[in-house]
C-alpha cells in the first residue's frame, strides 16, 4: 500500500468511530484548530487558492522528490479539510500525489455531506496540491 492510501485508510478508520455527522463536523473543526501557524507573508494573492468560497492560502515546496505544503483558511471547517488534506498529501512523493485519486472523499462521506460551495473549494484545493505535485514531479 502506498503512503497516501495508508493515510487515507487511517482517516477512514477514525471517521468510522464517529456515530453521526455532528460529531464528524466537530472532529473536522478540531483537526483544523491543530494546523501549524501559517506565516502572514504567505497570505497574499500568489498563495491564494481560487475557487473556494472561503479565503484559502496554500504554500508548497519541494523537498527532494516529496511535496511539502502548508495552508490555512478563514473558515473553521475549511481549515479542518486542509488538515485532512495535509494528512493525506503532505510530505508524500510528488509522483504518488499526482497519480493517486482522492477516493477518501467519498469513503469519508464528504462528497455527500459538504455543501456544494465547500465541495468546490475542496476540489480547488486538491487541484492546487496536485498541480504543485505535478510541477515537482516534472522538475
Amino acid at each position: 500500500m502506498n503512503e497516501i492510501r495508508a493515510a487515507e485508510q487511517a482517516l477512514i478508520d477514525e471517521f468510522s468511530l464517529l456515530d453521526n455527522w455532528v460529531d464528524r463536523y466537530q472532529y473536522i473543526i478540531d483537526l483544523g484548530r491543530k494546523l501549524p501557524p501559517f506565516p502572514e507573508e504567505w497570505k497574499d494573492e500568489a498563495h491564494k487558492v481560487h475557487g473556494c468560497q472561503s479565503q484559502v492560502w496554500l504554500h508548497t515546496e519541494i523537498a527532494g522528490e516529496r511535496l511539502r505544503f502548508e495552508a490555512i483558511s478563514d473558515s473553521a471547517i475549511v481549515s479542518g479539510l486542509i488538515a485532512i488534506l495535509r494528512r493525506v498529501y503532505d510530505d508524500r512523493p510528488a509522483a504518488e500525489v499526482v497519480r493517486t485519486s482522492p477516493d477518501f472523499i467519498a469513503a469519508l462521506g464528504l462528497d455527500q455531506h459538504l455543501s456544494p460551495t465547500r465541495s468546490n473549494g475542496l476540489a480547488a484545493m486538491i487541484g492546487a496540491i496536485k498541480g504543485a505535485a505535478a510541477r515537482c514531479a516534472d522538475s
